[in-house]
């Protein structure tokens, strides 16, 4: 602990939950321009990324992977197949499972996106071994809230 913590444990620079809201704000504020032209938000763009690592993933498996529950899942994949980037279809061996699909304009799409991290990490201007230990750092603070 720092003496300033020692001395206000309250104040707002001291408080890790601050730091976090701030940048989460401010790192997704770098990705909109660069989202914007492909039709994306940036909720939309991690359930791509989730896609193009695994299609086709049912509705569950999307939400497991990316931390979301059905109903915030469901509205977003909604816009997504308007755009003409997924398909939902129910499974036909278990009606209740709902599969998510790219479709060859999505899977197309990765090739564009490609170009995301690149600039991004160019945007913060920053070396990469910081970022890969400040992604292993909110990996860690991830696992530990996860728990609770």
């Amino acid at each position: 602990m720092t003496s300033s913590t020692l001395e206000n444990p309250l104040a707002l620079d001291n408080q890790v939950c601050f730091a976090l809201a701030i940048a989460s704000r401010n790192v997704i504020a770098l990705y909109r321009p660069i989202l914007e032209p492909l039709g994306l938000t940036h909720p939309q763009y991690l359930v791509m990324l989730a896609l193009w690592d695994e299609s086709p993933r049912t509705l569950k498996g999307l939400g497991r992977a990316l931390c979301l529950e059905p109903a915030t899942l469901s509205p977003l994949l909604k816009r997504l197949e308007t755009t003409g980037y997924v398909r939902r279809q129910r499974r036909l061996s278990d009606e209740r499972a709902l599969d998510i699909t790219l479709t060859e304009r999505g899977t197309a799409l990765r090739a564009v996106a490609e170009t995301i991290p690149p600039r991004v990490v160019e945007a913060l201007n920053l070396p990469l071994d910081d970022l890969a230990a400040l992604r292993e750092s909110l990996h860690a603070v991830i696992a530990a809230t996860s728990a609770h």
